[in-house]
């Protein structure tokens, strides 16, 4: 049995450039992303700060790095820097910010196809440890927020 992941396969009907964009537009990612942008030239190797704008939250970290662009085909990147500012801003206790602290980073993939008409994506999030606080958390968060970036390029 391999570690622990989370895997969600999706078509939209957009093109493989407006959803690349979706991924990484500051614009569209502040709406579909509940207020969060992301500030990176999405390169491998750079860095990607998370910004809450409406809360002048930012979180950087040296750590937070693409590892993967391909742009409108393969996007990847280590995942959340945990801090006491993200917990309050996205209604987190102290608790569970603890617990997910103690976890290692996660990385995340978003694979996209062009199926002609649609666009098919499938998010990996992977490189949990067994009983992970941090998977339980985007098993529930990654399917809310994919399908509010899905009704944002979809609609005319």
């Amino acid at each position: 049995m391999g570690e622990p992941e989370f895997v969600y396969t999706t078509c939209i009907n957009t093109t493989p450039e407006r959803l690349w964009q979706g991924l990484t537009n500051p614009a569209i990612t502040r709406h579909c992303w509940r207020g969060l942008t992301f500030d990176s030239d999405w390169r491998p190797g750079s860095t990607v700060t998370v910004r809450y704008p409406e809360h002048n939250v930012t979180i950087a970290d040296p750590a937070r790095v693409v590892l993967e662009s391909d742009p409108c085909r393969r996007l990847s990147y280590t995942w959340h820097t945990f801090t006491p500012e993200w917990a309050a801003v996205s209604g987190f206790s102290e608790e569970l910010l603890a617990r997910f602290s103690a976890e290692r980073r996660s990385k995340v993939a978003f694979d996209i196809e062009d199926l002609g008409e649609t666009v098919q994506l499938t998010v990996t999030h992977d490189d949990f440890a067994p009983g992970s606080a941090v998977l339980q958390a985007v098993t529930n968060g990654w399917p809310r927020l994919l399908a509010d970036l899905k009704t944002f390029l979809e609609e005319p």
